[in-house]
């Protein structure tokens, strides 16, 4: 696997000259300053090439084009916006960054309701808390028929929780959900969010099943005759929030997606604190099932609370997940099919100089540092013991 680090571009905290001395080797980037739906013009997507390149790094994969909200919505005159798309596509391919990562999440990328989670050791995480989340749809953002996707006892342990709340605490919650996490597409306020909700009324998992087969038919052939392939992001969390549908958070959800477009251009994410939130998801079995169109790996790892609908980011090698059975699964994979998948560690605990507050949330120089050093040791004992095996 290639060792790579996803970069915010010039005004991420952390240097490309920090990240060469991780020991990682690829780039994990895009345009973010670009407006969703705009197309990137080939020449800025050369400049940045160019000073990853300078900084004795390549340019491995495209995180993300973002994908217009008219396109999941199947809104009149969406085409335009995936003609957008697949130009920019065309250009990131021709200047040799050909797996372009994206998600169809609806309305909101990954989510989260608290940036900070104090662990037993002192160290942060992320955290998805589903109590918070219930008192945010119900009694902040007051979504029309949010009562009916709770139980009783729900709703009267979010009103509890919501009770007990500051203004402050109510701001940080609403920031967290939908002023827009790092990578994110959209950053709303609350009207706005509500206004982006009401698109989708009459929009069910069916409906978004057809809206994203209707892209692919359009995109992959052009990706595909530029030599570049997809791998899109699984739902994360991988099950309905805000009452939107969500689309690719189980085996079959995946392999329902791969059948829409029989070429391998129409690929995956492999994302392992994604798909590990889900108790059902056999992550080893879902790389066995979808390997071939498996074309990018992000590797962390989430744990599940009391409340299982409630999860954080846990150490790398920790959590839900058997990181080890993955690593090599995936070894085994690259073995078979002769592909080299860049990877990258995902997320992070903030730690020593991260609980400082200067990194990104989600990602820490020096969680994800650990993170990749552990990555790195099970990947080479994999390999030594898989070799000692096949001799």
């Amino acid at each position: 696997m290639i060792e790579s680090w996803r970069w915010f571009g010039p005004q991420d905290p952390i240097s490309l000259k920090d990240i060469r001395q991780t020991g990682a080797s690829g780039i994990v980037t895009a345009l973010h300053e670009i407006p969703n739906g705009t197309y990137w013009p080939e020449e800025d997507i050369a400049a940045r090439r160019q000073m990853i390149e300078a900084a004795g790094l390549s340019w491995q994969v495209t995180e993300s084009i973002p994908v217009h909200e008219d396109i999941k919505t199947g809104a009149p005159g969406w085409e335009r916006w995936a003609r957008n798309w697949v130009e920019t596509a065309r250009a990131l391919a021709h200047q040799g960054v050909k797996t372009i990562c994206y998600n169809f999440m609806p309305v909101l990328d990954w989510t989260r309701t608290d940036l900070d989670f104090e662990l037993s050791d002192g160290a942060t995480a992320l955290r998805f808390e589903f109590v918070a989340y219930a008192a945010f749809d119900l009694f902040i953002l007051r979504r029309d028929g949010a009562e009916a996707d709770y139980s009783e006892a729900d709703i009267a342990v979010a009103e509890a929780r919501f009770a007990v709340m500051s203004e402050a605490e109510r701001d940080r919650l609403t920031a967290n959900i939908i002023a827009g996490l790092p990578g994110s597409e959209e950053s709303y306020t609350l009207e706005t969010f509500r206004q982006r909700l009401s698109a989708y009324k009459g929009i069910g998992r069916e409906e978004l099943f057809r809206n994203l087969s209707n892209f692919l038919e359009i995109v992959v052939p052009e990706v595909e005759a530029a030599g570049a392939v997809l791998a899109l992001h699984p739902d994360d969390p991988p099950r309905s929030l805000f009452g939107l549908p969500r689309i690719a958070g189980t085996q079959a959800d995946l392999e329902r997606i791969a059948a829409m477009h029989s070429s391998p251009a129409n690929g995956f994410t492999l994302c392992t604190g994604s798909l590990g939130v889900h108790p059902d998801n056999d992550i080893p079995a879902i790389i066995e099932a979808i390997g071939e169109r498996i074309h990018f790996v992000h590797l962390r790892a989430t744990r599940r609370e009391d409340d299982p609908r409630s999860f954080h980011e846990d150490a790398h090698l920790e959590g839900d997940i058997d990181m080890v059975a993955i690593i090599r699964a995936l070894r085994r994979l690259e073995r078979r099919t002769g592909k080299t998948l860049p990877m990258r560690p995902d997320h992070g605990h903030r730690i020593l100089n991260d609980l400082a507050g200067t990194s990104t949330p989600g990602y820490p120089a020096i969680g994800r540092l650990r993170g990749l050093a552990e990555l790195r040791g099970v990947t080479r004992a994999v390999d030594a013991l898989d070799g000692e095996a096949a001799g």
